[in-house]
This record gives C-alpha cells, sequence and structure tokens, in this order.
C-alpha cells in the first residue's frame, strides 16, 4: 500500500477480493465483446470499443470512479466507437503496468480495477455490474 500527501487519493483499489473477481469477470466480458483498440501513452491508456456498448463503457467509468478515486476517465463518444482515456497520477508512474494491465487484456483476468490482479481490494457487488 502506498502512502498519500495532501488530498491525492491513495494508489489503490477499495474493493474487496470478492469483488474485485466479479468485477473482472464484468469487464472481461465487455472486452471481449466490444473493445476495439488498447494502447498506452505513458500514464494514460486508450481504449477504443464499440459504440454500440457505449451504456456498459459508462457504467463501467461510474464504477471504477468510486473504487479507484486515482483514475481520471475521459470519455469521446462517437458515431462508430467511444473512446475511453485513464490517466493515471504523475506518482504512480513505478506501477503503471500494475494499474493498467487489468483494462487491456481480453483473458478472463481483465478488470476494470486498478489494482494488479490477485492484489485485496474492498467495495460494491455484482448487481451493481
Amino acid at each position: 500500500m502506498r502512502t498519500t500527501t495532501g488530498t491525492e487519493p491513495p494508489l489503490f483499489c477499495t474493493l474487496d477480493t470478492g469483488e474485485f473477481r466479479k468485477r473482472l469477470g464484468w469487464i472481461s466480458d465487455l472486452n471481449r465483446t466490444a473493445l476495439l483498440d488498447a494502447r498506452r501513452d505513458g500514464a494514460r491508456l486508450v481504449l477504443t470499443y464499440r459504440a454500440d456498448r457505449a451504456d456498459r463503457v459508462r457504467k463501467m467509468i461510474r464504477q471504477e470512479s468510486e473504487c479507484c478515486g486515482f483514475l481520471s476517465f475521459a470519455l469521446v463518444a462517437g458515431r462508430e466507437a467511444v473512446t475511453l482515456t485513464i490517466t493515471a497520477p504523475d506518482s504512480a508512474t513505478d506501477i503503471l503496468v500494475a494499474i493498467f494491465d487489468p483494462f487491456i487484456s481480453r483473458a478472463e483476468r481483465v478488470g476494470s480495477c486498478g489494482c494488479a490482479s490477485g492484489s485485496a481490494c474492498k467495495g460494491e457487488t455484482d448487481d451493481n455490474h
């Protein structure tokens, strides 16, 4: 766990382990069915999804904003695709792989949470997914 200064949010996810696993499954499903492209640009991850899944991408943003307050999210909706840019703070440069890896894989381990796979988190229920 990292400590923070001032009002900077902590650099960890607040979901508990069980809820984190549920979130992983939900995001894995979204990525399998809708992720068109993923690329990293420094402390930013740019994800492109099918436009017909924009509501699910917005839901992911709402959920991730609650459990991973250290990340910022920007969504641009187009006719054929929606582009989500996730930005990590400069203070997270040494853990960017752990933060972004769960977002870009289409494998079962994919999750929207900024936690590295298997890390302890605390949070919400699958009913919210």
